[in-house]
């Protein structure tokens, strides 16, 4: 899979879990289960058929969300599938440029954008300097003028939506950032809205959720909705679908861990899991920015500063030895523009430190990541579109 691409995440699975319901009120969901099943099945679609024995629908209730999907643009034909005996049947395709989202990864230093189509297939990108520490407003400011350059003429409202990925400690649930290691003046400040707020036009009138819906003029849709999360769990998004306990482990100016387990993201009831970077891996270490001692972000940058890329990867290879053994993971991700640098370095050293802690048993697969941290939070934009949160 090229770089710049997001792998669609595995709808099909979720469909036999949670089948489709004729009932009217259900009519986002069932057309969620029929998008999602499409963006999975990619350029060579699906038949009406194989959507009804997916989705548990009727075939009458399949006939009526797609042909509604064709109206609104978001499905197209896809040509005709093999016959049976009779007429051939039309197979059906995601119309992947019917709508666009933008993904942003705010860093500590820097801010990466990209825009993608509904397929998770990245259309344009931007790069520029950030300064965490100039404040939550001037931060909110550029997320918000980096969306508005990348949605180009159609304007911030027409997008399906967008993502932002921020250092943690962040409530992905109300959008509100925690102390930001290094950054204490981040508590409490609600960035999600401040970003939704920046992507209305002049006049639009929010209903304080980020969801961008308005409550005036008759319920006008003033922005696109803005999801928060943080950065290791938009990379964790960003490996693609994974049915078993997945890590993605992200290395730049901080460090820290997403958790995939099931298939799903996850970040615990207080959106804390993950904190990998502040498991302590030397007792009466070097102090750490959050306070504690000998922490594996200290002990990993400390490596990085000095230029001992090889000793950054066996400290990172003893942490996720540490989280492997306890979650059991099958799968390990690495990314992060400090393992960009050298990836064979940093496979090669988690991998060899995998193998030595084993136990016995077959270690985890190691690999660089599939995508970006922008390209993850635009798969968190587009995810309520195919009925997941991430």
């Amino acid at each position: 899979m090229e770089r710049g691409s997001v792998t669609p995440i595995d709808t099909s699975r979720n469909s036999r879990e949670l089948p489709g319901a004729n009932l009217g009120v259900l009519r986002g969901h069932n057309d969620a289960l029929v998008l999602g099943l499409l963006r999975a099945a990619g350029p060579a679609g699906l038949g009406r058929a194989d959507l009804a024995a997916r989705t548990g629908l009727t075939p009458q209730a399949v006939s009526k969300i797609t042909a509604r999907l064709r109206a609104e643009g978001f499905v197209a034909e896809a040509g005709r599938g093999a016959s049976t005996g009779g007429k051939p049947r039309t197979l059906l395709r995601l119309a992947a440029d019917a709508r666009h989202a933008v993904g942003v990864h705010a860093d500590r230093d820097e801010l990466q954008a990209v825009r993608v189509d509904l397929a998770g297939t990245v259309v344009d990108r931007l790069r520029t300097p950030l300064d965490f520490a100039a404040g939550p407003d001037a931060v909110a400011a550029a997320v918000a003028r980096a969306v508005h350059r990348l949605a180009g003429s159609a304007g911030a409202q027409a997008l399906a939506g967008v993502g932002v990925a921020a250092p943690g400690p962040l409530d992905w649930r109300t959008g509100v950032m925690g102390r930001v290691t290094g950054h204490p003046e981040w508590d409490g400040h609600p960035l999600r809205q401040a970003v939704a707020d920046r992507l209305r036009p002049e006049g639009g009138n929010g209903n304080g959720n980020g969801d961008g819906e308005g409550e005036g003029d008759g319920g006008r849709v003033w922005g696109p909705p803005v999801v928060l999360d943080k950065d290791t769990n938009a990379g964790a998004a960003a490996s693609g679908p994974d049915s078993g306990t997945s890590l993605y482990l992200h290395l730049g100016t901080g460090l820290g861990a997403g958790i995939r387990l099931g298939g799903e993201v996850h970040r615990g009831p207080r959106s804390a899991a993950g904190e990998f970077g502040h498991q302590v891996l030397l007792l009466d270490g070097p102090p750490c920015r959050c306070g504690g001692r000998g922490c594996a972000e200290v002990l990993c940058l400390a490596a990085v500063a000095r230029g001992d890329l090889p000793e950054a990867a066996r400290i990172l290879g003893e942490g996720a030895a540490n989280a492997v053994a306890l979650l059991d993971a099958d799968r390990v991700w690495l990314g992060g523009r400090v393992v960009q640098q050298a990836p064979e370095v940093f496979t090669e050293g988690v991998r060899h430190a995998l193998a030595a802690r084993a136990f016995g048993g077959r270690a985890p697969e190691v690999a660089t990541a599939r995508a970006g941290v922008a390209e993850g939070a635009a798969e968190l934009a587009l995810a309520p579109l195919f009925g997941r949160t991430a």
